[in-house]
């Protein structure tokens, strides 16, 4: 397998207080990793060093280095356009915008400047079917997307990061604000779509990522504490402390 991201030595500090203390990881290409641990512990944290969303945050400092296709991207020749084009994201609560279901997916190729209306449309139908609410929408693409309900909005908002074909989604806790129907449904997306996309998604939830991750990583207040396959980690963890969060004896 092919190494896409990786993480080396990265640290970052929030004026004095350091919230990453030196996460070191590689994600390979076509592979969901789930990142686990207890609130607090700095995986929403590290999951935005991946496509720069915390450059905008005040005093904060980042040192190590993350590369993606062998790129450091906190490298002064590193396109932050280019880059979250090809590093995208999907958030916690789903963030459509107000206006239709046809402009919210094409919204990132407007942005990239794609003009042909034939591509959007081929584009648009596409990552919709991608994200499976294709056949829900279809004939009206031209409703707010806002008027839709919370797990088909998120679904929105995949296709939406999914239209400008990205190598790599992160996924800040996707199914967290929905009920459990909508979060079954995503599961399912998003285990359709791991053989194409390189996924990296925040949870809390350990039995979503036993159910559909490849790679799990445990983080517990800023460190790295384990990172391997999914199966050897819930069947049998290399740390006491994994084994104790795994079998909810904190968290």
């Amino acid at each position: 397998m092919t190494n896409i991201m990786t993480a080396s030595d990265v640290h970052l500090s929030y004026g004095p207080v350091e919230a990453l203390h030196g996460i070191s990881m590689n994600f390979e290409e076509k592979e969901l990793t789930a990142l686990l641990g207890p609130s607090g512990c700095g995986k929403s944290t590290f999951l935005r060093c991946l496509n720069r969303m915390n450059d905008d945050i005040d005093n904060i400092k980042i040192t190590g280095k993350i590369t993606f296709e062998d790129e450091d991207i906190y490298g002064s020749k590193m396109d932050l356009v280019k880059l979250r084009k090809e590093v995208g994201m999907v958030f916690q609560q789903p963030t459509p915008f107000p206006f239709s279901i046809y402009n919210n997916v094409a919204y990132g190729l407007h942005l990239a400047g794609v003009k042909d209306k034939s591509i959007i449309d081929q584009r648009v139908e596409e990552s919709l079917k991608q994200a499976a609410i294709w056949n829900e929408v279809k004939d009206d693409l031209n409703k707010n997307a806002q008027a839709l309900s919370g797990g088909q909005q998120q679904r929105i908002c995949i296709a939406r990061a999914l239209a400008v074909h990205p190598k790599v989604v992160l996924l800040d806790e996707p199914t967290s604000a929905l009920d459990p129907i909508s979060s079954s449904e995503i599961e399912e997306t998003l285990l359709s779509l791991k053989h194409e996309f390189t996924f990296i998604m925040v949870t809390h939830n350990l039995q979503q990522a036993s159910r559909i991750s490849d790679k799990t990583a445990f983080l517990m207040n800023g460190d790295l504490i384990e990172y391997g396959s999914t199966e050897d980690m819930f069947i049998n963890p290399k740390k006491q402390i994994t084994s104790d969060y795994l079998n909810g004896r904190f968290g």
